[in-house]
């Protein structure tokens, strides 16, 4: 262990301390959580019009509408476009299972492309050898707050005449080319998962779109396909959100740009951290590739390491908060073995699923902290 590191060991760094962010909002929280309590509208209703409002206007997009998680998200908009048995749709193997989870859930064929190994999204250079006939659907994930390359995405699909559904998850307030994530494909979808940096109490999510026709097929699939109450007209789900975690939700988004600001502060300390300490020179420790003029929101700050299982086992004995994000890349989930993929077909998902780990970067991070993740990791690399 280095003097760094034996200075610092008094210290403790969860990957995320989502108290530390309740303590700077509580009072605008209860009062939020009250007023829904006292109108007793604790579905849809006035709270969850005016998120979506002010939603629709964060994301720049002309409708948003809300559901019931991030993965509801994706599985609705796939059920607005039809989508289903003997359909594919071409996505990601490095992502949270949601994403191939909602199109198998569908009755669709999920259809994997590998990523950029530098930026860990969808490479767009594989997709059209990958499109068939009954391709129905791509769906590029913005990974860890960073949009995927949405332009010859958006230009192969178009030419195709194949909708793409945006699983941003991740990455509420990201931009590509000056523009958001979720407004660029016929769908946005995102999760309000209590960890991300816009977060419920609970589960929600939201799906965002710039045609009306789309957003009322959205409201109606969201309430069993009924409209008007009672008369279906198509088969839906309960997809509905909570008011309790809308008002939860339209607190939070007031504050999602200072969160940001400090999120992407901290990803500049450890880079500063890092060079000073002279890791990844020799390789031991690459640090997250940020696209030059796009807006990465860091919902995660993901290196890849050398000896990443070691290293992960040293950090949680020095109480320093990690996680490998994603230890099995989706090709190769026993769930998916009827697809035919082995170890081997999608390299650099498989790479990235070997050597990546997570840091802590929630805004709260202290510069103590972050100099004690940087130092324990350089005593390990022996620094």
């Amino acid at each position: 262990m280095s003097s760094a590191t034996q200075a610092c060991k008094a210290v403790t760094v969860p990957l995320l301390d989502l108290r530390a962010q309740y303590a700077t909002i509580r009072d605008e929280i209860r009062a939020a959580v009250d007023a829904v309590l006292e109108s007793q509208q604790c579905i849809l209703g006035p709270a969850v019009t005016e998120c979506e409002e002010k939603l629709a206007v964060y994301c720049g997009c002309v409708h948003a509408v809300t559901v019931s998680s991030g993965s509801d998200a994706l599985l609705i908009s796939l059920m607005a476009e039809g989508i289903g048995p003997g359909d594919e749709v071409i996505t990601t193997p490095y992502t949270f299972f949601a994403t191939a989870g909602s199109i198998a859930r569908a009755g669709a064929k999920p259809v994997f492309v590998d990523i950029d190994p530098q930026t860990f999204n969808i490479d767009p250079a594989q997709i059209e050898a990958k499109i068939s006939p009954r391709t129905k659907a791509i769906m590029p994930v913005h990974l860890y707050g960073q949009c995927a390359e949405m332009e010859p995405i958006m230009e192969i699909a178009g030419r195709r005449g194949i909708p793409v559904i945006e699983d941003a998850a991740q990455a509420i307030g990201a931009e590509y080319k000056g523009r958001r994530a979720g407004s660029i494909g016929r769908y946005g979808c995102f999760s309000f998962f209590p960890s991300k940096n816009l977060g419920a109490a609970g589960d929600g999510g939201l799906v965002t779109t710039n045609d009306a026709d789309l957003a009322e097929r959205l409201r109606v699939l969201r309430v069993h396909g009924s409209k008007p109450k009672y008369y279906h007209p198509m088969i839906g789900g309960n997809f509905r959100f909570d008011a309790i975690q809308a008002a939860i939700v339209s607190v939070k988004l007031r504050y999602l740009d200072r969160w940001t600001a400090g999120r992407q502060a901290n990803a500049a300390r450890y880079r500063r951290l890092f060079a000073a300490a002279g890791l990844g020179e020799d390789g031991s420790v690459q640090l997250p590739y940020e696209v030059p003029g796009n807006r990465h929101i860091y919902n995660q700050f993901v290196i890849r390491a050398v000896r990443r299982d070691e290293l992960q086992a040293h950090l949680k004995q020095l109480k320093i908060g990690n996680e490998v994000y994603y230890p099995v890349p989706l090709h190769l989930q026993e769930c998916f073995a009827y697809l035919g993929l082995r170890e081997g077909d999608l390299p650099h998902s498989e790479a990235a699923a070997r050597g990546t780990l997570a840091l802590s970067i929630y805004p709260e991070l202290s510069d103590e902290q972050a100099e004690y993740v940087v130092a324990s990791i350089a005593g390990f690399y022996g620094k």
